[in-house]
């Protein structure tokens, strides 16, 4: 059974308060023990009954309460991971020069746990030079920061500034909650590790058009190369994950180009890895496309029994990539096999990454075995990662998450 871990929830005064219940609700849902510490002002966008009961916890709120407990000092001391969602601009002025004249600073200077703010105020205030130099200054101190997002704020404004969807602030939380090093270890330089580079990622399923209303595709959702993609942020880097009809949601601090058949991808991947120091190529690529697309619907009837199609090769997206890097730049690609024996799979996974000529192969197994589906659209995958000479450097299952985390531990 899993061991559960204390998270502490730091709320502060903002309208993105209420949206903190969710990222309390998701972590408790993950087994993890949430307390949560609420400033004064949080209190008047969301109350403290609603988050007693989300987080089956007292809420805390008051520096001079528990002072036997000596609770300013222990709460911080007894966690294993702090989140504060939403940070204002006033706390992360207030986090950038260590004070600590409440419950909530009190808490994250006692703390040695890893600490994830998610900031939300409005655009001129995110851009205001106070504001940048402090998110700097918690930048360089190992502290990770999940957004703010692009959209609406409130009232009539729009704009960055906007904190970010809870899911996303929950998965970069846990990725950096599992990438902790053991006693000893420093904290902060482990987890920023890709802090100043751009991270390139595919994700998804290509699909080629037979006509305006079919298509040939695949099975992919591209949770894999999201979950990459949130790994990479909780890290540090700059992502841009070129995304081909995916299932599942985009942090909006990634930058999104999205595509569809193969020959988009392929434009859109050959320009972004211009300005990339790492390429991940997890999308699920069609080999094939049709050589004619009709313009009007096909219709059976016109067809008769038998439906006959000619396709012509795609281009070899990584293979193209890794004979035009630059210097220093780390390409890893994926094989996903059908193959069900592991020494045969790793024979596939061997031959394939000399033809692509990558600096990592992810190899992992898709399709059913003993009546459960693997890799493709589900939670959880299993991945054996490959060096260029074919060599085993890491080997994972477990959730997407843990994966992405894994493949990105290669990266030099």
């Amino acid at each position: 059974m899993k061991t559960p871990r204390t998270i502490v929830v730091g709320i502060t005064g903002g309208i993105a308060a209420y949206k903190a219940v969710n990222v309390v609700r998701a972590f408790v849902l993950n087994g993890d023990s949430v307390h949560v510490v609420a400033t004064t002002a949080a209190l008047r966008f969301v109350g403290k009954p609603t988050l007693e009961a989300i987080s089956r916890n007292p809420v805390h709120t008051d520096l001079y309460e528990g002072v036997a407990e000596v609770r300013h000092v222990s709460i911080g001391q007894g966690a294993d991971l702090i989140v504060v969602a939403p940070a204002t601009a006033n706390t992360i002025a207030k986090l950038a020069a260590g004070l600590a004249d409440d419950l909530l600073g009190n808490t994250i200077l006692a703390s040695t746990a890893p600490l994830v703010i998610a900031p939300a105020m409005h655009t001129e205030m995110w851009n205001n030079p106070a504001t940048v130099a402090n998110v700097a200054v918690l930048r360089s101190r190992g502290i990770t920061v999940v957004g703010p997002g692009i959209g609406r704020l409130t009232g009539t404004d729009s704009g960055a500034g906007r904190m970010e969807e809870p899911e996303t602030i929950v998965a970069v939380a846990l990725a950096v909650l599992d990438r902790q090093p053991s006693a000893g270890e420093a904290a902060a330089s482990a987890v920023q590790d890709l802090a100043g580079r751009h991270v390139l990622i595919s994700a998804g399923g290509t699909r080629e058009p037979l006509d305006p209303v079919r298509f040939l595709g695949n099975r992919s959702s591209g949770k894999q190369g999201v979950a990459l993609a949130q790994a990479a942020l909780a890290r540090g880097a700059t992502v841009t994950l070129v995304a081909a009809n995916l299932e599942v949601a985009v942090p909006t601090s990634v930058t999104t180009v999205l595509v569809s058949s193969a020959l988009e991808m392929h434009e859109a991947m050959t320009l972004a890895a211009e300005t990339a120091e790492v390429i991940i190529m997890a999308a699920a690529v069609a080999d094939y496309r049709p050589k004619t697309v009709q313009l009007g619907k096909i219709k059976k009837e016109d067809v008769g029994d038998t439906l006959t199609l000619e396709l012509v090769k795609n281009p070899d997206i990584l293979a193209a990539l890794s004979a035009a890097r630059r210097p220093g730049q780390q390409i890893i690609g994926f094989a996903a096999e059908t193959e069900t024996d592991a020494d045969r799979l790793l024979v596939l996974g061997r031959d394939k990454i000399i033809r692509k000529g990558c600096d990592y192969l992810v190899v992992n197994r898709v399709g059913h075995a003993s009546g459960e589906t693997v890799g493709f659209g589900t939670e959880r995958n299993a991945v054996t990662v490959l060096d260029r000479h074919g060599v085993i450097v890491n080997e994972v299952s477990g959730s997407k998450m843990s994966v992405a985390n894994c493949i990105l531990d290669v990266i030099g």
